[in-house]
């Protein structure tokens, strides 16, 4: 585990970027849109276990040198040194059955008491059927079973979604996975995207309480569509068939302009973090743990700087895993419970940002 302290930051091996408080703007008046982000509360739904599953396979930044990858420059720009990559015979499914294994070992519940499936993954096992239901087959549960694409906010998208359930009573036990391999989706010649992404995957389980005190004291998700050649994958589907050109041309490999997604990623992340404290009036210091979106760590350090959050209260393990996209979250979780960073009854801020694009965000009382 690491935890990203300012005293240490020019040890890791980055470059620290200074950031300066942007106008408070709410976000879609950022993203040319009149009006502010939905603000919601969902309370009496308790997160009641986490796992996860990271491939054995680790890929550290000295091994990517024969493609031209620059191992001082990846971890100075990303704050990356090493990644997991999923074996020739593992799928996203295969992922997210052994993280899901794992999260019901830990809550002590029966595979035959989940009631809700519900997996967030951009690079499914198929277009058709959905990796959820091959989840669902795998794990042997009778249940409803479906997938949430919304890129690298899509366990956020999921929580959300799953945790309506619960609420309204009609889910009593709901399974929440995020698993991807990005490694099958990235080109290997492309030394700008290829570098940054990992494997992995991590699962939730959310239960109805009695307990109104716990649960989403508040959440917000967003989408700017507008943006989605910024961060996308050309051909593969209806608008574009795979064809000999195609592949050629990497059109089914992930494209990404760097710099658009930063700067937008920097703006989504702080101004929806802000207006969920704001929503429920709560400031930066009754928060215990900030779990953001393993994606970069110039992002990370935004968050930092804006908010001024005081050291060891950002859980990172970027430097390890890399941009496990929607795993990256559940991932986080998982391992900040296992080393007792994330105690029961703490609260914690989570937010998921990427393609689409994409945002969400929540304040959680565990």
């Amino acid at each position: 585990m690491t935890f990203l302290e300012p005293s240490t930051q020019s040890a890791a091996g980055y470059v620290p970027v200074v950031f300066t408080t942007p106008e408070r703007r709410p976000l879609q008046a950022q993203l040319g849109r009149s009006g502010r982000s939905r603000m919601s509360r969902m309370m009496g739904v308790q997160l009641a276990a986490v796992g996860s599953y990271l491939p054995e396979r680790i890929v550290p930044n000295e091994d990517l040198s024969d493609l031209g990858c620059d191992s001082e420059w990846i971890q100075r720009r990303t704050g990356i040194c090493q990644r997991r990559r999923a074996a020739p015979d593992q799928a996203t499914s295969d992922l997210a059955v052994l993280a899901a294994q794992r999260c019901l070992d830990n809550g002590e519940t029966d595979v035959s008491e989940v009631d809700l499936l519900i997996v967030a993954t951009m690079t499914p096992d198929h277009l058709s059927p959905s990796t959820a239901c091959h989840v669902q087959r795998q794990l042997g549960c009778v249940a409803p079973a479906m997938d949430v694409s919304a890129a690298c906010a899509g366990f956020m998208y999921a929580l959300v979604t799953a945790g309506q359930f619960v609420r309204s009573g009609s889910s009593q036990c709901a399974l929440v996975i995020g698993s991807e391999v990005m490694s099958r989706i990235t080109n290997p010649s492309d030394v700008k995207t290829f570098p940054v992404f990992g494997d992995g995957a991590g699962a939730v389980l959310l239960r109805p309480t009695a307990d109104t005190t716990k649960g989403l004291e508040s959440y917000t998700l967003g989408a700017e569509g507008s943006s989605w050649q910024t961060l996308y994958i050309p051909a593969g589907g209806s608008r574009q068939a795979l064809t000999p050109q195609s592949l050629m041309a990497g059109d089914q490999y992930l494209h990404m302009e760097g710099q658009s997604v930063f700067k937008w990623a920097v703006r989504s992340v702080t101004d929806s973090m802000n207006d969920c404290l704001e929503h429920a009036r709560l400031s930066v210091d009754d928060i215990d743990l900030f779990i953001l979106h393993q994606a970069n760590i110039r992002i990370l350090d935004a968050a930092i700087s804006t908010f001024d959050i005081g050291a060891g209260k950002v859980f990172v393990n970027l430097n390890r895993y890399g941009n496990t996209s929607s795993a990256s979250i559940p991932i986080v979780l998982d391992e900040a419970r296992r080393s007792g960073a994330l105690k029961p009854n703490s609260r914690a801020m989570l937010c998921g940002f990427g393609a689409g694009l994409t945002w969400g965000t929540a304040i959680v009382q565990l």
